[in-house]
């Protein structure tokens, strides 16, 4: 399972989070490790491991977790 760039991320419910905006591998192995999840205003950029990930296809990332904003707006 590889994490593409530009992927749409949706989570466990099948809300659109935002798109892949910035991947970190590990140094050692150069496998991705975690992922940032770039999102429009006024909702701030997310971090997500590797461990989140339910299935990651060329432009889909479908989270096995579902996202909730602390004050509830998303």
């Amino acid at each position: 399972m590889e994490i593409q760039y530009g992927a749409e991320v949706i989570d466990k419910s099948g809300k659109v989070l935002g798109r892949v905006d910035h991947l970190m591998r590990n140094a050692w192995t150069g496998k991705i490790s975690k992922f940032v999840v770039r999102r429009r205003a006024p909702y701030k950029d997310i971090f997500f491991s590797v461990g989140d990930v339910l299935k990651a296809t060329n432009t889909k990332v479908k989270l096995n977790i579902s996202f909730h904003e602390p004050n509830g707006n998303a």
